[in-house]
């Protein structure tokens, strides 16, 4: 392997790179397959991209996840991890903590992620999507993302989390200020943030008066029986699984139904297995969405604790390290095929949700909603078709994740189809459209 010269190399982050990065990632693969570049923040870090590289490095455990690892001063300045976090004091999370800390709020919090408690999820998640598909559903238009693939992990992860149904739409307006990009003041995000944080801290005060069987009591009841989880980490634990819980399934939602959409063949062919009544297809094709475009594009960031070589490159104590997810869910040498759609695809090992101790805990939750969202959507509206130029779609700028900043879609109205509880009428309203931000992850393009 050797350095390509600047002129060869393909730019990166820029506009045209985030609407297909594809081709991009396909050079670094070939040519620099371990990358150091600077990022738009100014930051430098490694861009790991081949397959076998990718999971080497996100089981390394000379990688650490805690910012404070890092050799520049980056963390400080809110250029690395999520905007407004470390203002807000929410960096004890599982995003940012190494062995043991991690071992010990992983083993708390995955109590609310086990395959029996997502199972007894699923009649609350259907609810929540028929609901919002029925509140454009007679219109026949609508933006998928801001009216439907936003809205339905919020409410869902805010209910798992035990967030009160009158509380929930607050969530939805921090939540849409933190993901939104362009434009808009980077403050915005960190005062997003601190009212989550505040917010936070007053409802965990509540719940111990009131202790129910939610996640945030869960946590309380851990805390109370010697698991020695302090107030600021329950806050920063309930603050990362809800921003990463949600913003992950709202592209998952998002870019699949594009992928779909953009692939009539193998729309129909899952239209036609959903209707037949049968689940195969549906959750092989769920996976083939996490590879083929995938909600996270970058895991996030790692920095190198000791002297190590990934790829064939050194990299140095304090360097950042990014495994770009997307590019070594299309490596040739793992997958065939790489850049086709096959929903049937069985021989499907992708890092759409990480590899080692950090995959993704809410991965279970993210599977059930992007199944009950694509199946609920190709069942009432059938003819679904995208209402706008693909050339004319904006993707979100950012690092980590990648998604759609809209999504315009037409169909024949349909009817009104659900019958909801009325103590769950939060779910009553899009995200809100005005005011930006950042993402999740690094300063936009």
């Amino acid at each position: 392997m050797s350095v390509q010269p600047d002129s060869a190399r393909p730019p990166l982050f820029t506009w045209e790179f985030a609407a297909d990065p594809y081709p991009a990632y396909a050079w670094l693969r070939e040519h620099e397959p371990v990358h150091r570049t600077t990022l738009p923040s100014g930051v430098e870090a490694w861009l790991v991209t081949r397959y076998a590289d990718a999971r080497q490095a996100l089981a390394d455990g000379r990688l650490s996840k805690n910012p404070v690892h890092h050799s520049g001063q980056a963390h400080r300045t809110g250029r690395v991890g999520i905007p407004g976090e470390r203002q807000a004091d929410l960096m004890t999370h599982l995003l940012n903590i190494d062995p043991p800390d991690h071992t010990r709020l992983r083993r708390l919090v995955s109590k609310a992620f086990t395959p029996r408690r997502v199972a007894e999820f699923e009649p609350r998640v259907q609810e929540l999507t028929d609901r919002l598909i029925d509140g454009f559903a007679e219109r026949g238009s609508a933006d998928l993302i801001h009216e439907f693939a936003f809205p339905l992990p919020i409410y869902a992860i805010c209910d798992l989390l035990g967030v009160p149904a009158e509380d929930q739409d607050d969530f939805r307006d921090w939540a849409g200020m933190m993901i939104r990009h362009g434009g808009g003041r980077r403050g915005g995000v960190g005062r997003a943030v601190k009212k989550m944080r505040s917010y936070l801290l007053e409802l965990i005060h509540r719940k111990r008066a009131d202790l129910g069987d939610d996640l945030i009591s869960g946590l309380i009841r851990a805390s109370d029986h010697g698991e020695h989880l302090t107030e600021n980490e329950a806050a920063a634990m309930a603050f990362i699984l809800l921003f990463a819980g949600f913003e992950t399934t709202v592209n998952l939602i998002g870019n699949g139904t594009y992928a779909l959409l953009r692939n009539p063949d193998r729309r129909a062919q899952l239209q036609e297995s959903v209707a037949r009544g049968e689940s195969g297809l549906l959750e092989t094709g769920i996976e083939e969405l996490l590879r083929y475009d995938g909600p996270v594009e970058l895991a996030t960031w790692r920095f190198a604790t000791s002297p190590l070589t990934i790829g064939g490159v050194a990299i140095p104590v304090g360097d950042p390290v990014l495994v770009v997810l997307a590019a070594a869910n299309r490596d040739p040498a793992r997958f065939v095929e790489e850049n086709t759609l096959d929903l049937g695809r069985t021989d499907n090992p992708h890092l759409g949700f990480g590899h080692g101790i950090h995959y993704c805990i809410g991965a279970p939750l993210a599977r059930l909603e992007g199944r009950a969202a694509l199946a609920t959507l190709l069942t009432r509206l059938p003819d679904l078709k995208l209402a706008a130029d693909p050339d004319d779609l904006r993707w979100r700028g950012g690092l980590i994740m990648r998604g759609l900043r809209e999504l315009p879609v037409e169909f024949s109205p349909a009817k009104k189809v659900s019958v909801t509880s009325p103590e769950k009428s939060s779910v009553s309203s899009p995200m809100p459209s005005a005011g930006s931000s950042g993402d999740s992850s690094d300063s936009g393009f």
